[in-house]
């Protein structure tokens, strides 16, 4: 391997290491299971490196959004009847930030696929509606309607986020 090669696989497994938890968290948020998860962000991360050399100097964390956000919708099309579980097994010794996590899980899970990538794009990547669009490879107004149809949603299934800090759901519609 010469030395450029091994300076990209260098400079590839120093974004990965610095990026991969919040990345995982992500795609946990898009999907709701871990195992999910972690393939399509290990898929996600296979495609980076196969295209390092033409992403590294762009956003290569971008990049792994877009593909972890299309695959998530592409898998839920595939399998749109398949579910598990709608209630996750208790823990013994749950507290309120469990609770209202679980509560949020919940809601989040009975969002069609491109409402929930909105959200997780727009409120906790904190992306743009411009960067949403680009990553879900739709236009902003797309994004804007997907993103208000799936707040009125979570009102309609978890009317009690609205009641928790202040309202959590009404906060998350006053940050576009």
């Amino acid at each position: 391997m010469g030395r450029a090669a091994e300076h990209g696989r260098a400079e590839y497994l120093a974004f990965v290491e610095a990026h991969q938890h919040r990345l995982l968290r992500a795609a946990y948020l898009v999907c709701g299971n871990r195992h999910q998860a972690e393939d399509l962000l290990q898929d996600a991360l296979l495609k980076l490196a196969l295209r390092w050399p033409t992403v590294r100097d762009g956003d290569p964390a971008a990049y792994v959004r877009a593909i972890l956000y299309r695959d998530a919708v592409s898998w839920w099309r595939r399998r749109r009847r398949e579910r598990l579980s709608a209630h996750p097994p208790e823990r013994a010794g749950a507290d309120a930030d469990d609770a209202l996590r679980l509560t949020v899980r919940a809601a989040l899970d009975r969002l069609p696929p491109r409402q929930r990538a909105v959200l997780v794009l727009r409120y906790f990547e904190d992306l743009t509606e411009v960067a949403t669009a680009e990553a879900l490879g739709v236009t902003v107004g797309t994004v804007k309607s997907q993103c208000h149809a799936a707040l009125r949603r979570l009102r309609e299934v978890a009317p009690d986020l609205d009641d928790t800090d202040g309202g959590l759901v009404t906060g998350v519609e006053a940050n576009p």
